[in-house]
C-alpha cells in the first residue's frame, strides 16, 4: 500500500548530475535522497554514511576517503558481520569545505561505492498538552461496548473483557527515546537480558557490554533512561504495555508484553547512523536469541529517504519483525512529500495517523490515501512519564498528542495479535490489523484502509 516513487520530483538535470540549490548530486544517487535535501530536511552537516559495495577492497576504501578528505567516525555494519552480504557501511566525517552534497557527488562514481547519502536527524512526533490536562482519559482503549464506551478508541477494552490480554513471552522494541524501566506501571513488562548480565564484559558477542534493558545508541552506554527527559519513550511504551490490572495508573494494549528500549534519540533528536544500529540490534536479539519479537514502535521522523536505514527495516523484514511508524506531525500529505521512516515501502511497514476521541483526523496528522494505511487514537492521551521529583525521577502520568501517540497503539496491537496467534509472520499480523479496521469518514481517501484500529476485530 506504498508508492515508492509518489513524490512528483520537479528537478533539473544537467550534464547527468542533479542540481539542487547549486550543488550537484550524481546521477546514481537515489531520487529520494536529491527530493528530501530539496525538501530542506534536515542532516548532519559534517557527516554522511557511505555504503561500500560486496567485496570493496581496503584499498577502495582508503581511496574514498582520500578523495574527499574524509575521517572514518563509525562502522555501522561490517562487511564480514554475521549474514552481510551488502557490504561494509560506515558514518565518515566531511569536511566543512567540501559539503555533504559534493562528497556524495564524488563518491557516486567510485566502483567500490554502492552508495554515499546524509546522516539525517529525527525528532519524536509528539506534542505536550497543558500539564493540567491531567484527567485519566483513556479513550484510546475504549470501545462501542465499554464503560465508559467511545466508539473511536482502539476497542482494546472489549478484547480484555473477551480474556484477550496479551503474555509475557512477546517482545516489542521501543526504538525512541529511551523509557524508565523502574516507572510503576511499567517494571513488571521491562525485559532483563539474560544473555549478558552485568558484569562488565559482553557475553553475547554483540559488542555491547551490560545491555540489560536495551542500549542507548545516542549516548553509547547501557542507560537507557536517563531521568525525566526521557518523557516519549516512556509515554510510548505505557500505550503498548502499561501494566493492566494493578490498580495503577493507565493499561496499555497488551496488559504483559515485554518492553526492549533501543534509545537515539536525545534531547536535540537523534541520527540516521544511531537508527540504524537500534534497528540492527533488535533484529539480532530475534535472529540469534530467538526472541518472540514481533514488532518495533517507531514514533519518530523528520529526516530525509536513506537508503541504509531502509535496508535494516528489510533486514528486520526478513526476521519478520513488524516496523510500526508515525505518519508524522506535519498537517502534510506524505503520498506528494513522504515523511521517513513511515513512507519507505518496506512491506513490514505499518504507517499511523493520528484521530481524535469523536473520530476526526487530528489537524496536526499527516495523512495519504496510498502511503498511511490506518488511523488510531493520537490526541489526548494519558499515559506513563517520568517525574522530577524533590531530586528524584519518580513514576507520573501525563496527556500528550500525536502521531506518536497513535503509533503504539497500533504496536500494542501487534503485540495483542501475536499472542493469540503463536507462529504468525510479520506480514500476516499485518493484513490482521489491517483488514479489521472500521470505516471511518475522516479517513476515506485519506488512508489507504479508510479506517481506523479495531483490536476487537481479531
Amino acid at each position: 500500500m506504498k508508492s515508492k516513487f509518489s513524490l512528483q520530483l520537479k528537478l533539473a538535470v544537467l550534464g547527468g548530475a542533479v542540481v539542487l540549490g547549486g550543488q550537484a548530486l550524481a546521477a546514481g544517487q537515489p531520487a529520494e535522497v536529491a527530493a528530501s535535501m530539496a525538501a530542506g530536511r534536515p542532516y548532519i552537516s559534517t557527516e554522511m554514511l557511505v555504503q561500500f559495495r560486496s567485496g570493496a577492497s581496503a584499498a577502495e576504501k582508503r581511496a574514498a576517503a582520500a578523495l574527499i578528505g574524509a575521517r572514518p567516525l563509525k562502522t555501522l555494519r561490517s562487511g564480514v558481520s554475521r549474514g552481510n552480504v551488502e557490504g561494509e557501511l560506515q558514518l565518515v566525517q566531511v569536511p566543512t569545505a567540501i559539503g555533504v552534497a559534493k562528497a556524495m557527488q564524488a563518491l557516486a562514481a567510485l566502483p567500490g561505492v554502492e552508495f554515499a547519502e546524509p546522516n539525517w536527524t529525527y525528532t519524536h512526533m509528539a506534542t505536550s498538552n497543558d500539564p493540567y490536562y491531567l484527567n485519566n482519559q483513556l479513550f484510546g482503549m475504549y470501545g462501542d461496548a465499554t464503560t465508559p464506551a467511545n466508539a473511536f478508541g482502539s476497542q482494546a477494552g472489549e478484547a480484555w473483557a473477551a480474556g484477550h490480554t496479551c503474555n509475557s513471552d512477546i517482545y516489542v522494541g521501543i526504538i525512541d527515546e529511551g523509557a524508565m524501566f523502574a516507572h510503576e506501571d511499567l517494571a513488571a513488562n521491562f525485559w532483563t537480558n539474560p544473555f549478558d548480565p552485568v558484569n562488565g564484559a559482553d557475553d553475547d558477542g554483540n559488542g555491547l557490554v551490560d545491555d540489560i534493558h536495551g542500549w542507548d545508541f545516542a549516548n553509547g552506554d547501557n542507560t537507557t533512561a536517563d531521568g525525566a527527559t526521557d518523557d516519549h519513550g516512556t509515554h510510548v511504551g505505557g500505550t503498548i504495555a502499561g501494566v493492566g490490572g494493578n490498580g495503577k495508573g493507565v493499561a496499555g494494549v497488551c496488559w504483559s508484553a515485554k518492553l526492549i528500549s533501543a534509545k537515539f534519540l536525545g534531547r536535540n533528536g537523534g541520527t540516521t547512523a544511531n537508527a540504524i544500529a537500534a534497528v540492527d540490534y533488535l533484529t539480532d536479539l530475534k535472529t540469534r536469541h530467538g526472541l518472540n519479537l514481533v514488532a518495533t514502535n517507531n514514533s519518530w521522523g523528520g529526516g530525509g529517504f536513506s537508503a541504509a536505514l531502509r535496508a535494516a527495516i528489510e533486514r528486520a523484514n526478513a526476521a519478520n519483525i513488524l516496523f510500526v511508524a508515525a505518519a508524522g506531525n506535519e498537517s502534510n500529505n506524505n503520498d506528494l512529500l513522504p515523511s521517513y521512516p513511515g513512507s519507505y515501502d518496506n512491506a513490514n511497514i505499518i504507517s499511523v495517523a493520528a484521530i481524535s476521541a469523536t473520530g476526526a483526523l487530528a489537524g496536526f496528522s499527516n495523512f495519504g490515501a496510498s502511503s498511511v494505511d490506518l488511523g488510531a487514537p493520537g490526541v489526548a492521551i494519558f499515559s506513563t512519564v517520568p517525574v522530577s521529583s524533590k531530586g528524584k525521577v519518580v513514576s507520573g502520568y501525563a496527556s500528550y498528542n500525536g502521531t506518536s501517540m497513535a503509533t503504539p497503539h497500533v504496536a500494542g496491537a501487534a503485540a495483542l495479535y501475536a499472542s493469540t496467534h503463536p507462529g504468525a509472520t510479520a506480514l500476516q499480523i499485518k493484513s490482521a490489523i489491517l483488514g479489521s479496521v472500521v470505516a471511518t469518514p475522516s479517513l476515506a481517501g485519506k488512508t489507504a484502509t479508510g479506517g481506523r484500529l479495531n483490536v476487537s476485530g481479531f
